[in-house]
C-alpha cells in the first residue's frame, strides 16, 4: 500500500468519528493534565520552603497513586465505547479487502495520534496551569511565592511514562478485540447483547441485602473509631451492592413496570421501557459507574471542604491559648513507695523558674500577658457503662474482647479539677461535699445523677451549664466529661488507685502513666509574627534552664510547650492540603462522570437511531417520539444522582464520626456544606443531562 496510507486513514477515522474521539481526547488531556499538576506539586521547592508544606505534598503525594489508578482503570473503560462503535467500520475495511493486519496499522497509528496529541496538549497545559495551582496551595499556607513558570523534569517523565503504559494498555485491548472476532461479527457489534435479559431476582436481592448490611453499617457504627476501620468495608458493599441493583434490580424493575398495564401501555413509556429492557444489563453497569462516581464526588469535595472550613475552631479547640504549656513530674518504672504512683507529683517550686523565664521573655519583647489560666488536671480514661466508670483496664479489655475494640463508644475521658481551682478561674465560691462533683459533658450527655469508680468512690453529681475550663483537646472522639471535685486530695487518690489497679500493664508498658498535670496558658496582644518570636524566645529560656539545672541540680518539671499562632501552619497545611487534594480527586471524578454520561446517551443515540426510524415509518410523530426519549432519559438518567443521593444520606453517620476523629468538626457545619455541595452538583447534573439529551435527540431525528 501507499506510503502513509494508515496514517491518513487513521487521521480520517478520528476526524469522521470526532464526536467520538474529541470528547476522549478532551478527557485524556485532561487527566495527563491534572496528574501532572499533582505531580509537580509534590516535589515543588517554593511549597517545601513554606511552613507546613512538607505535610501538603505528603498528602499530594497520595493523591497521586489515587489519579494513577483512576486513570488506568478509567481510560481503560471508555476506551470500550470508542471500539465498539468502530467495530462495524473495521468490519467493513475487512469485507471491502482489508486484512487484519492492515486494521491493527490503522488502530496503531489511531492510538499514536492519540497518545501524542493528549500527552503534548495535556503536559502543556499541566505546565501552565501549574503555576496557578501553585499559587493556590502557597495562599492556602500563607506563604508567598513568585509569578515565574518552572517546568520540573521528574513530573514530565513521570507522566510521559505512566500515560504511555496506559496507551499501551489500551492499544493491546483494541488489538486483541479485532483479533478475536470475526468481519461478520464486527458488522453485528452494535446489536450484540440485544436479547433481552431475563430479570434475575436472586442477585436484585442480594444487591438489596448488601446495601442494606452497608447502611446498617454506616446508620449503627456509634463511635469514630469503629467508623475508621468499617468505613472501607462499607464502601465496598455498597459499589457491589450497587452494581447489582443497576445491572440486575433495574431489568427486575423493568420487569415489574411493563407488568403494569397503566403505566406500560402508553405510547411515551412502551418504547422507553421496551427498549431499557433489550440493554439494561449494558446500561445498568453505565449507569451503576455514573453512580459510584458520583457519590465519591460529594463525599470527597463535602469532607474535605468542610474539613477546612472548621480549620480555625478546629485551631482554638487545640490551642485555646497564644501560649500553652502543660508541666508534669518524671515518670518512673515502678511504683513509688512515698507517693504511691508511677509519677512525681509537681510542685511549685518546680515550675517557678519557668514563670520566671517567661516573665523575662515577655518583658525582653515590652508584652503583657493577659488572660491567665492556671489550673491543675488528671486526664484519666476508662470504660463508662451507665453511670460505673471502670479503670482497671484487664477487666476493660476482657468486655470489650480486645484493645482495639477497647477503643469503642465506651471508652471515656474525665478530666478531674480541684475545686479552688475552679473558684480561682470563675471567680466564684462554691463548695463540695467530699462525695460531691459538678460535671461537664463535652460531647453527648450524662443521665445519671451520680458517678462510681470502682475501688474508689462515688459521687453525687451536679450539672454545670459552662465548661470549667478550656482544655487543650485534639478532637472529641467518644465523648469527654470535665468534672469538678472537692480538692486535690481526692484527684491524688484516683491516681494513685488507678497506678496500683493498672500496675502490671505500666510495669509492662501495655499502659503510659498518667499523672496530674499543672496547665498554664496566656494570650499575648501582639500579631502572629511576634507571638512566634516570643515563643522561640521561651523555648530557647527554657532550654538555657534545663542546661543549667543539671549543672546546679535543680529540680524541674517536664514540660510540654506550644504556640497557637506557630502550630497554625502545620493546621492549615493538613486541613488545606486536604481540601485541595479533594478538590484535584473531585474534579477527576467528574471528568469520569460526565465523560460516562456522554458517551452513554451517544452509544445509545446510534443504537436507537434504526428503531425509532422504523417506529416514525409506522406512524410515530416526531412530538411522540420525543417524548418517548424524554420517558427513556428521564427515568435513567436520574437514577444514579437519586441513588448516590441515597448513599450520601446513609454515609453521611460514618463520615461524620471520621471527621470528628480526624478534626473534630461541628455536626451542623458538615450538613450544610453535604447539601450545597448535593445541591451544587445536581445542577451540573442537570446542565450535562440538557446538553446530552439534545445530543441523544439530535442523533435519534437524524439531524446529527
Amino acid at each position: 500500500m501507499k506510503k502513509g496510507l494508515y496514517f491518513r486513514l487513521a487521521k480520517e477515522g478520528i476526524l469522521k468519528n470526532k464526536k467520538l474521539y474529541f470528547p476522549y481526547i478532551l478527557t485524556c488531556i485532561c487527566m495527563i493534565m491534572m496528574f501532572y499538576i499533582v505531580a509537580y506539586l509534590s516535589m515543588s521547592a517554593d511549597i517545601k520552603t513554606i511552613r507546613g508544606g512538607e505535610m501538603l505534598q505528603g498528602l499530594l503525594s497520595m493523591g497521586i497513586y489515587v489519579i494513577a489508578i483512576f486513570a488506568v482503570i478509567f481510560l481503560y473503560y471508555t476506551n470500550s465505547f470508542l471500539i465498539r462503535r468502530r467495530k462495524k467500520e473495521f468490519g467493513l475495511y475487512h469485507i471491502l479487502g482489508m486484512g487484519k493486519r492492515n486494521i491493527v496499522r490503522i488502530l496503531i497509528w489511531e492510538n499514536v495520534i492519540v497518545s501524542v496529541v493528549s500527552l503534548g496538549i495535556g503536559i502543556i497545559s499541566g505546565i501552565l496551569f501549574s503555576k496557578m495551582a501553585e499559587l493556590a496551595a502557597v495562599k492556602l499556607l500563607g506563604g508567598e511565592t513568585g509569578f515565574y513558570i518552572h517546568v520540573a523534569t521528574m513530573p514530565v517523565i513521570s507522566t510521559i511514562v505512566l500515560f504511555v503504559g496506559i496507551f499501551l494498555i489500551i492499544m493491546l485491548r483494541m488489538l486483541f478485540s479485532i483479533y478475536k472476532l470475526r468481519p461478520v461479527e464486527m458488522l453485528r457489534s452494535e446489536s450484540v447483547g440485544e436479547k433481552p435479559p431475563r430479570a434475575n431476582w436472586i442477585f436484585a436481592l442480594a444487591g438489596a441485602a448488601i446495601l442494606y448490611v452497608a447502611y446498617y453499617m454506616a446508620v449503627k457504627t456509634i463511635d469514630p473509631i469503629s467508623a475508621m476501620a468499617m468505613f472501607l468495608v462499607a464502601v465496598v458493599l455498597v459499589i457491589i451492592a450497587t452494581y447489582l441493583l443497576f445491572i440486575a434490580g433495574s431489568v427486575a424493575l423493568c420487569k415489574l413496570l411493563q407488568k403494569n398495564k397503566k403505566y406500560y401501555y402508553k405510547t411515551k413509556h412502551f418504547v422507553s421501557l421496551s427498549q431499557m429492557a433489550y440493554r439494561m444489563k449494558r446500561n445498568g453497569a453505565s449507569l451503576a459507574s455514573i453512580c459510584i462516581l458520583s457519590t465519591m464526588v460529594l463525599v470527597t469535595v463535602s469532607s474535605t471542604m468542610c474539613i477546612y472550613a472548621d480549620t480555625e475552631s478546629n485551631l482554638n479547640r487545640r490551642y485555646p491559648q497564644d501560649i500553652y504549656l502543660e508541666w508534669e513530674g518524671e515518670v518512673h518504672d515502678q511504683i513509688d513507695d512515698q507517693s504511691g504512683r508511677f509519677t512525681t507529683p509537681v510542685t511549685e517550686e518546680m515550675v517557678t523558674p519557668y514563670k520566671e523565664a517567661i516573665n523575662e521573655v515577655l518583658a525582653e519583647y515590652g508584652e503583657t500577658g493577659k488572660n491567665f489560666q492556671e489550673y491543675r488536671v488528671y486526664p484519666l480514661a476508662g470504660a463508662l457503662e451507665k453511670n460505673n466508670f471502670e479503670i482497671d483496664f484487664v477487666k476493660v479489655q476482657d468486655e470489650l474482647k480486645s484493645i482495639n475494640s477497647a477503643m469503642s463508644a465506651q471508652i471515656k475521658t474525665f478530666f478531674f479539677i480541684p475545686l479552688d481551682d475552679y473558684n480561682r478561674l470563675k471567680g466564684t465560691d462554691l463548695s463540695l461535699a467530699e462525695d460531691e462533683m459538678l460535671l461537664y459533658a463535652d460531647a453527648g450527655d450524662f443521665k445519671y445523677d451520680s458517678l462510681s469508680i470502682e475501688n474508689v468512690g462515688s459521687w453525687t453529681v451536679s450539672k454545670l451549664e459552662e465548661k470549667p475550663v478550656d482544655i487543650a483537646t485534639t478532637s472529641n472522639i467518644a465523648g469527654s466529661y470535665t468534672v469538678v471535685v472537692k480538692d486535690l486530695t481526692i484527684i491524688e487518690n484516683i491516681s494513685r488507685i488507678y497506678d496500683e489497679t493498672n500496675k502490671k500493664m505500666l510495669e509492662n508498658r501495655f499502659l503510659y502513666p498518667v499523672s496530674i498535670v499543672k496547665c498554664y496558658g496566656f494570650d499575648i496582644n501582639c500579631g502572629e509574627e511576634c507571638q512566634i518570636e516570643v515563643f522561640e524566645a521561651i523555648s530557647q529560656k527554657f532550654s538555657e534552664l534545663h542546661d543549667r539545672s543539671e549543672i546546679e541540680n535543680m529540680e524541674l518539671a517536664n514540660y510540654s510547650f506550644s504556640c497557637r499562632a506557630y502550630e497554625k501552619g502545620d493546621f492549615i497545611a493538613i486541613n488545606g492540603g486536604l481540601f485541595f487534594l479533594g478538590i484535584l480527586l473531585g474534579s477527576v471524578f467528574l471528568f469520569g462522570t460526565v465523560l460516562i454520561m456522554y458517551y452513554k446517551q451517544i452509544s445509545e443515540g446510534y443504537e436507537d437511531q434504526d428503531r425509532f426510524n422504523i417506529l416514525k415509518k409506522v406512524g410515530m410523530t416526531e412530538k411522540e417520539v420525543k417524548k418517548s426519549i424524554n420517558s427513556q432519559v428521564l427515568t435513567v438518567f436520574f437514577a444514579p444522582l437519586i441513588m448516590a443521593g441515597i448513599h450520601l444520606a446513609f454515609a453521611f453517620p460514618m463520615i461524620e464520626k471520621i471527621l470528628r476523629l480526624m478534626s473534630g468538626v461541628d455536626v451542623k457545619i458538615f450538613i450544610i456544606v453535604t447539601v450545597i455541595c448535593y445541591l451544587v452538583f445536581a445542577l451540573f447534573y442537570v446542565i450535562v443531562y440538557v446538553i446530552t439529551s439534545k445530543s441523544y435527540y439530535g442523533i435519534i431525528s437524524g439531524k446529527k
